[in-house]
């Protein structure tokens, strides 16, 4: 007989993978999630993030995702893979904001929207940290003192822009050793592109007014710096020094270049980027144009995934904290579509606080911005009909690579692995990675050979190094493939020889439903005669006009191209190092000063104790340490 005063039996925990399950998870972290400002993350089984949000108020955020009846679908899967919560609090939701965004760009969660920008912007930079002022061009981290002016769209866009600004302020552009070892003025100062203060052609006093003169044409007074000219080439002409006239019309026909150069300028903008996003076929493409000192500095098209469900506003707001992440914002930013009121407040109070000046964010609906959004918004348009139309493409050629190589769909992530070194010298190996997107760069690696078991030359060792690196790594950091790090297929630059060496990597690493395919160059190395190896079928050639023949060709060629070219950054690391660069407590410098001193590393080498000494800033200790380090025991 059923005691009934006995307890009812504790109901069955849900399936995993469900969302029931999910959210009970969810449920027991809500116990110990606090009511505070904050950025949340879940997390999947093997420890991967599935999503990065943040909140005013953590619980009440939080507590929503156990409600599936107010979620959509796509959300209500990512909770049934969550197993785990990680919680951050911070003092406030602009605080928040600014860590979810450096979060998601530097984790790239798969259910978070995301901007895959992998391109630092090129700056143009007036040194600040020597006598005699550079202006070059500028890529990362902004460190080194100085006034830099951009962003600008493209490396084109500033090399083009100093080519005119050397003819009009006649700065120089060497590097400070090239500068401080002239003798004689180089070519750029024959062709008028530098006043060669190197070699004493200009006094200091008149190179800080070109210094000041540049700082003020790139900070938008660019109308008093060509009065300013246009006057003293008068009063040249006046005294009949024709020549000095001369010069100084060139240096105004340079500064008219620059600014006709622009394809777009509108009047009243000083500092803004103009932000426009259209929004068609599942996919979105936001065109960002940039405003500095009066002047456009070009335009860029992005295209962030996990749009597909996303409102305009949405896909706005997420782009505008992730973009602004690691970049100074303008003080105006203009957008093709308004903002939510309260995410609008809080990206303003976010981008001024990281500005350090106020950040005016509006959406214009009518006058002359309007008319600068809807060219924006024609750009992003076009670019994204462009692209649907390449991705398209993409997709077919992809499902022509299944049906070839007999896979049992379309590969969504083909890698192409090659190698370069030159006799066996400074090698390195390198992957690329394409997909339904086209070649997918933020995916590329490179793989510095450094087994010395290997012969120098030996192409097999060096491919069985790559893979095998490869491939342990994506078997511990993603053993269930489901983060998207495993290929569906590989393709290896080479013949039966390389193909045989890729199968006995995977088949001592316990993987074997990976394709592999190898395309060696064919009789006489000709184009259009490729090879194709698979295991345990002949070896076979395309029609010479055959799309998929081309296609190969273009993943080879890439892979190539790659390879060769991180070859060649690290032969010149290796070229351009110093042995001085080995010894401890030798920074740049003291570096610097030796090299002053003695005139090259031999020098240096070549030096007593007590001349070594003698240079600034190396004691007696460390002479004798320099000393010992050029002539061991």
């Amino acid at each position: 007989m059923t005691d009934p005063t006995a307890s009812a039996a504790a109901p069955p925990p849900p399936p995993p993978g469900s969302f029931a399950a999910g959210a009970l998870v969810i449920e027991t972290c809500l116990k110990t999630i606090p009511s505070a400002p904050g950025v949340y993350r879940m997390l999947d089984k093997a420890g991967g993030v599935l999503y990065v949000g943040k909140a005013k108020n953590l619980k009440k955020r939080v507590v929503a995702y156990t409600r599936a009846e107010r979620i959509p679908v796509r959300i209500q899967r990512m909770v049934a893979l969550t197993v785990a919560m990680e919680i951050v609090t911070t003092h406030t939701e602009a605080e928040a904001l600014l860590l979810e965004a450096n979060l998601i760009k530097r984790l790239m969660p798969r259910y978070n929207i995301l901007l895959k920008d992998d391109k630092s912007f090129p700056y143009i930079l007036v040194t600040g940290d020597h006598a005699w002022p550079q202006l070059v061009k500028h890529r990362g981290a902004r460190s080194r003192p100085g006034q830099y002016f951009g962003p600008f769209a493209s490396a084109g866009a500033v090399n083009q822009t100093l080519g005119y600004l050397q003819r009009a302020f006649l700065l120089r552009s060497c590097s400070d050793s090239v500068f401080e070892n002239r003798t004689r003025p180089c070519l750029l100062f024959q062709i008028k592109r530098c006043s060669a203060p190197c070699v004493d052609r200009i006094a200091p006093d008149a190179y800080r007014h070109l210094v000041d003169q540049a700082r003020a044409f790139l900070s938008g007074q660019s109308q008093a710096i060509q009065q300013e000219l246009a006057r003293r080439m008068e009063e040249a002409a006046e005294a009949m020094a024709y020549e000095e006239a001369a010069v100084i019309r060139d240096r105004i026909r340079a500064l008219s270049r620059i600014l006709a150069r622009q394809d777009i300028n509108m009047p009243g903008i000083e500092e803004a980027d103009v932000v426009a996003l259209h929004q068609a076929g599942g996919q979105a493409c936001i065109q960002v144009f940039f405003f500095r000192s009066g002047c456009n500095f070009g335009n860029r098209s992005f295209f962030p995934s996990q749009t597909q469900d996303q409102t305009a506003e949405d896909v706005l707001a997420a782009f505008l904290a992730q973009f602004y992440d690691d970049k100074t914002p303008p003080r105006d930013i203009l957008l093709s579509a308004p903002l939510e009121t309260a995410d609008q407040a809080l990206l303003t109070e976010a981008l001024s606080h990281k500005a350090g000046h106020k950040v005016t964010i509006s959406a214009p609906r009518r006058g002359e911005k309007r008319k600068l959004l809807d060219h924006a918004a024609d750009n992003a348009r076009e670019a994204l009909g462009r692209r649907l139309a390449e991705s398209s493409a993409q997709q077919t050629l992809l499902r022509g690579l299944g049906a070839l190589f007999a896979l049992d769909e379309a590969p969504r992530r083909v890698e192409v692995y090659d190698n370069s070194h030159i006799q066996g010298s400074n090698a390195v190996g390198g992957m690329i990675v394409a997909g339904p997107e086209g070649f997918l760069k933020g995916e590329y690696r490179k793989f510095n050979i450094r087994s010395e078991e290997i012969t120098p030359g030996d192409d097999y060792g060096m491919m069985r190094e790559v893979l095998t690196r490869r491939f342990k790594r994506a078997q511990k950091e993603d053993p269930d493939r489901g983060g998207g790090q495993w290929p569906d297929l590989v393709l290896i630059d080479g013949g039966g020889g390389q193909l045989a060496q890729a199968e006995a990597v995977l088949a001592e690493l316990g993987i074997t439903d990976v394709p592999l395919v190898a395309i060696s160059k064919g009789p006489d190395r000709n184009a259009g005669r490729e090879r194709f190896h698979l295991p345990g079928r002949p070896a076979f050639s395309l029609p010479p006009n055959d799309a998929l023949l081309y296609f190969l060709q273009r993943l080879r060629d890439e892979a190539h191209r790659y390879a060769i070219g991180s070859h060649r950054l690290r032969r010149a690391k290796a070229l351009g190092a110093s042995p001085l660069d080995e010894i401890p407590a030798i920074g740049a410098r003291r570096k610097k000063a030796l090299l002053h001193h003695f005139g090259s590393a031999r020098g240096v080498a070549g030096a007593g104790v007590a001349d070594l000494a003698a240079v600034e800033g190396i004691s007696a200790a460390l002479a004798q340490k320099i000393y010992d380090f050029f002539h061991p025991v």
